[in-house]
C-alpha cells in the first residue's frame, strides 16, 4: 500500500463527528517487507492540503516507527527463545522417574497455579514423595515454578515461565 495523501477523513472514519473537515494521510509502516501497521495523521481541511515535506515527514515519522517495531519485535522473540532454554535446561536437569513425577503433578495443577498434595500423587502414581519434592525444587531453582508448602494442606504451585506447559506437553507426545 501506498501513501494516500490529503483523503477526507469522512472515508476515512465516518462514525468521528465533524469527520468531513478533516484531511488525512494514511502512511503504510513497512519493514523488511512485512506491513507491521498503518500511520495516520490529519488536519483541517482549512489548513490546506498535504503537501511534499508534510510528506516527507510523515515518511520519516513512519520510518522511525519501522524500526522501534522491529526491534521491539525482535526484543520479545528474543525473551521467548531465552524463556524456552531456561524451560530446556530445568527438565534436562531431571531423572526420569523426577520428570514422570513433574507429568503427573501438571496432570493434577489446574491451569497455571493450584494446590496440590504430593504425597497423594505420590501413593496414586507408585513413587516416592522425595522424587515429586525434588523435582519441584529444581524447577522451583531454575526460575521456572514458584512453590510454598502449606503444611498438611499440600504445596501451593505457580507457573512463573509459560513455555514451561507447552514444552512438557511436547515431550509427552
Amino acid at each position: 500500500m501506498d501513501v494516500k495523501e490529503n483523503q477526507s477523513m469522512e472515508t476515512i472514519f465516518s462514525e468521528f463527528p465533524n469527520s468531513e473537515n478533516y484531511i488525512g494521510c494514511v502512511i503504510p509502516i513497512v519493514a523488511g517487507g512485512q506491513r507491521l501497521g498503518t500511520f495516520l495523521i490529519y488536519k483541517e481541511k482549512v489548513d490546506g492540503n498535504y503537501d511534499v515535506s508534510d510528506l516527507i515527514l510523515a515518511e520519516y515519522g513512519a520510518t522511525i516507527m519501522a524500526v522501534e517495531l522491529l526491534t521491539s519485535l525482535h526484543e520479545e522473540k528474543e525473551e521467548e527463545e531465552r524463556k524456552l532454554q531456561i524451560v530446556k535446561s530445568a527438565i534436562n536437569t531431571l531423572s526420569y522417574s523426577e520428570l514422570e513425577a513433574i507429568f503427573h503433578v501438571f496432570d493434577k495443577l489446574e491451569g497455571k497455579e493450584g494446590l496440590l498434595i504430593a504425597s497423594k500423587i505420590a501413593d496414586k502414581v507408585g513413587i516416592t514423595r522425595s522424587v515429586i519434592v525434588n523435582a519441584l525444587r529444581k524447577f522451583e531453582s531454575a526460575g521456572v515454578i514458584e512453590s510454598r508448602s502449606l503444611g498438611m494442606k499440600g504445596t501451593y504451585i505457580k507457573v512463573l515461565n509459560d513455555s514451561l506447559i507447552s514444552e512438557l506437553e511436547s515431550l509427552r507426545k
